[in-house]
């Protein structure tokens, strides 16, 4: 054979071969990635979370965004002249409006942040429900609540899928090794759920606390739908979990006593703390006929259930505040047994609501005492609701705990 020839034989072979590889790229690679979409690495916050040097730490919560796919799903319980241009994009926007508003430093989202029958693509929903979060760049957190994985994902699925996107903090389960749940053995192994962990948030950067946490805030999955005795009910948390709160508490207590060395540490404390779910406790009931901050509008749609959650939480003794979601025209705090119990209020257009009541958010702020040389631990946490209206409304501002005055952290 010429030289000629096998000359040409090389140059088709070579050609064959990038014809080939040009079509796997553009026709067929793409195709391969889970959801056709390109690989993404996930962004990380700063971290850990902390208290501004201003001595203050402030959450936003949103519960129950009931989002579906965007601009095609409709607003539910919206004013006759709001509905021809009512959808998912309202909820956006009011996410939106309310972080450039408020500048939260973390986003607690508390359940039902998507509508599974509302989407064919749980994932695409996820993102375009934390979207905004997301772009904002600021930590957040969710749990889920009894609608999210009523589509394509699996509860751990869509918990794992969520501690993937962009920023979040959040955990399908605390991980084994975290030194919180060391206490007892290991009870993360065999907990109910997915979404139990615990976030730290730690002092104010330059403080004597700058490097230890001053906050805890947990989260818990409160389940969806289950059948007790042929009777459908709400899920409700289970005894695993409760377990597992135990331990962090027990675990916090025993490192207490570690902490004597440090400046202005003559009085040690336990850090305070709050708890975050989707569905109510039994006990809510009882606020009916009491003193509460807000709206009491609907019944509670707890589980018939009871687990001993309050006093699984009343024992911790360090419990101050609990925030939930799931009824969506219930926006109130009330006290049981000295621990504040908040609803977050519908904040999404595509759960149910009332006309003419907007959807609203509501802020939780912490605040550190200020020592004779640096920032102390937490001295108060309080609370208010933002209105998805013309002025974002500040409503119902009150302070939910506040420590003695000679409190002191360590």
């Amino acid at each position: 054979m010429s030289k000629t020839m096998e000359g040409l034989y090389s140059l088709l072979y070579l050609t064959l071969v990038f014809t080939i590889l040009f079509t796997l790229h553009t026709q067929i690679a793409h195709k391969l990635l889970v959801g056709h979409h390109p690989l993404h690495l996930k962004k990380s916050p700063h971290l850990p979370l902390r208290f501004n040097s201003d001595g203050t730490f402030k959450i936003l919560q949103v519960a129950d965004m009931h989002y579906g796919t965007g601009m095609l799903t409709r607003c539910r319980d919206v004013l006759a002249s709001e509905f021809d241009y009512c959808s998912d994009l309202n909820t956006t926007r009011f996410l939106k409006r309310i972080i450039q508003s408020e500048k939260p430093d973390f986003i607690a989202f508390t359940g039902d942040n998507i509508f599974g029958p509302s989407t064919h693509d749980a994932a695409e929903s996820l993102l375009r429900a934390f979207g905004p979060a997301m772009d904002s760049g600021l930590p957040w957190a969710a749990v889920l609540g009894n609608h999210d994985q009523e589509s394509t994902m699996t509860r751990e699925e869509l918990m794992s899928f969520i501690s993937l996107m962009d920023y979040s903090v959040s955990q399908t389960n605390q991980p084994v090794d975290d030194l919180s749940s060391a206490a007892e053995g290991d009870v993360t192994k065999n907990i109910d759920g997915f979404g139990n962990y615990n976030l730290r948030v730690y002092g104010a950067p330059g403080s004597h606390l700058a490097n230890r946490s001053v906050l805890n805030l947990f989260f818990l999955d409160s389940g969806d739908r289950e059948v007790v005795q042929g009777i459908r009910t709400y899920g409700w948390i289970k005894e695993s979990q409760l377990r597992w709160l135990r331990s962090v508490s027990k675990g916090y207590q025993g490192q207490r006593q570690d902490n004597n060395h440090l400046e202005e540490a003559s009085v040690c404390a336990i850090p305070p703390a709050m708890v975050f779910f989707h569905i109510p406790i039994p006990e809510i009931q009882q606020l009916y006929n009491q003193q509460i901050v807000g709206k009491f509008q609907q019944r509670v749609s707890c589980s018939s259930m009871n687990s001993g959650v309050l006093k699984t939480i009343i024992s911790m003794g360090v419990v101050k505040a609990v925030f939930v979601g799931h009824d969506h025209t219930n926006d109130f705090c009330g006290n049981l047994e000295g621990i504040w119990f908040c609803y977050g209020g519908g904040f999404g257009y595509h759960g149910y609501g009332k006309a003419g009541w907007p959807r609203r958010a509501r802020i939780i702020l912490a605040e550190l005492e200020k020592g004779e040389k640096s920032w102390m631990g937490v001295e108060r946490i309080s609370t208010w609701k933002r209105l998805d209206d013309e002025k974002l409304s500040k409503l119902d501002e009150q302070v939910l705990w506040q420590s003695h005055p000679s409190f002191k952290m360590t």
